[in-house]
């Protein structure tokens, strides 16, 4: 991500999180499709995520909306919570990580699915890039 979007930045980082949340939320699924006889407990664990997800998702299309009606001038007050939901956002796509990551190493489905264990490294590695722009973004404020 490039820095030269100044005063569009708050813009830039939502689109970044927007596009990030609705894959997380899609690869709930793709776990869940692609991982036949998934333990019961995960298979509740990714709907459950697919929900939040879900939700952080449509949070992030108001904030858009909002950032885009202010026009060139992003008052302070809506940038504080523009960086509030980008710090949401990452903490969400860590604790993701933390089930993907559990998922591969105790799941008996997934350890009998060499194939799944590769698309859940693939479904890490994008939710890790998603959270090196957020922190970015947060750390350079």
């Amino acid at each position: 991500m490039q820095f030269y979007y100044g005063q569009q930045m708050p813009l830039r980082i939502l689109d970044e999180a927007e596009f990030w949340k609705h894959q997380e939320e899609e690869h709930t699924v793709v776990i869940r499709e692609l991982v036949s006889g998934l333990e019961p407990s995960y298979v509740e664990a990714l709907k459950k995520w697919e929900e939040a997800l879900s939700a952080t998702h449509q949070q992030v299309v108001r904030y858009i909306e909002s950032v885009i009606r202010t026009g060139y001038y992003v008052p302070y007050q809506l940038y504080q919570q523009v960086l509030q939901l980008v710090s949401h956002c990452l903490q969400q796509s860590l604790d993701f990580i933390k089930l993907c990551r559990q998922i591969k190493t105790e799941s008996k489905a997934v350890s009998q699915n060499p194939t799944a264990r590769v698309v859940l490294n693939h479904i890490i590695r994008e939710s890790e890039y998603f959270i090196g722009i957020a922190q970015l973004l947060l750390y350079r404020k």
